[in-house]
């Protein structure tokens, strides 16, 4: 069989930068040579996309803080091909087809939705959820409905949109304190406080708004993180469960990316096979109702009564070296070659089965 062509993308306008890099960099690692050619693209904090043929494609990939795209990349552009998708190299008109593309894109225009959309409309197969989806689970007021609507429970929330009048000690009043304070459409905890005052709660509003129009406010809640991962479309299968039992005050950006002692990940968490189950269905039913497909990590509350809180969904979840879903994967008997190679051909399933549709009349 000839090889297929996989594109990886990453690094992108996100504050996630260096984290997407530091992901490509392992992803790109555990492609099978012999059975896809990789074409390896960084995107630019500026939204240039560079084509890195060969050598490095990233530097100081030793200091996750300092990890940058290489000089030396070769602009090109996304462009429609024979009902398809190529990559135009902008100085020679080269044009080079691509089969499948792997977003290794963290946060804002890559896990929101907005990659996805571009590349459904490229009509080329795409890693991961689709375009609802990314930008359902994304987010974090919206899925929280929908958690809602599929009488799923998570955390109490009050939603602050940009221009709003709000109250800090009505919102301590309603969720009491500590309570956490989150931007709602940033991933891994960017712009992320814990707030134990009114004062705190205030400041920490302020902050999140820098990064977002919409702000939630959530009540603190005592118990274990719990994480699954989930792979498939039709019938998706989820992971045994690991935990997370960060060092630092929370689970922080820096605790899950920069500090590789920020956090002990245990995989598989330590859980009785009855609770263990009931774990991963409640991340099955989540998935589902969620409308993911391809992959997610469900991230859960464990209180001391056993009651199950679902925290939020990632649809493009780390694939660092300190990453979970990378690590329950192994715990459950997949290693991470297994897992790039299943990533691609789920793509390619679900890219199949929308073929199907018709998009006239």
């Amino acid at each position: 069989m000839p090889k297929q062509t996989v594109c990886i993308l990453c690094g992108g306008r996100s504050s996630e930068h260096e984290v997407s890099l530091q992901s490509a960099l392992n992803v790109t690692a555990a492609l099978d040579r012999e059975a896809y050619k990789v074409l390896l693209v960084g995107i630019a904090r500026d939204g240039g996309w560079q084509l890195y043929r060969d050598g490095p494609f990233a530097i100081h990939t030793d200091d996750p803080a300092r990890t940058a795209l290489a000089d030396g990349g070769e602009l090109v552009v996304p462009l429609a091909l024979d009902g398809g998708m190529c990559l135009m190299a902008v100085a020679s008109g080269e044009r080079l087809p691509v089969d499948v593309v792997f977003p290794v894109l963290h946060g804002t225009f890559g896990e929101d939705g907005a990659v996805q959309g571009l590349l459904r409309m490229f009509h080329v197969p795409c890693v991961g959820c689709d375009v609802a989806s990314s930008a359902n689970c994304m987010d974090k007021d919206l899925a929280k409905r929908l958690m809602d609507a599929a009488e799923i429970p998570n955390a109490r929330f009050v939603m602050i949109r940009s221009g709003d009048d709000w109250d800090a000690d009505e919102i301590a009043g309603r969720l009491g304190l500590p309570a956490f304070v989150k931007p709602a459409s940033q991933g891994s905890s960017v712009g992320v406080s814990k707030a134990k005052s009114i004062p705190e709660l205030a400041e920490a509003i302020r902050l999140a708004m820098r990064y977002d129009t919409k702000v939630l406010v959530e009540e603190a809640v005592a118990g274990r993180e719990i994480e699954v991962a989930v792979l498939g479309n039709h019938e998706p299968r989820a992971s045994l469960p690991g935990e997370v039992i960060p060092k630092h005050e929370f689970y922080s950006y820096d605790a899950k990316y920069l500090d590789e002692d920020g956090a002990v990940l245990i995989a598989p968490a330590e859980l009785d096979p009855v609770l263990t189950a009931c774990i991963q269905a409640e991340a099955l039913r989540v998935f589902r109702a969620l409308g993911c497909s391809g992959m997610a990590r469900v991230d859960f509350f464990l209180k001391t009564d056993s009651t199950l809180l679902v925290n939020e969904l990632n649809t493009i979840p780390g694939f660092t070296r300190i990453s979970m879903y990378p690590k329950l994967w192994e715990a459950s008997g997949i290693r991470y070659p297994m897992l790039v190679d299943r990533l691609l051909q789920l793509a390619l399933e679900q890219y199949a089965d929308r073929q199907q549709n018709r998009t006239t009349r």
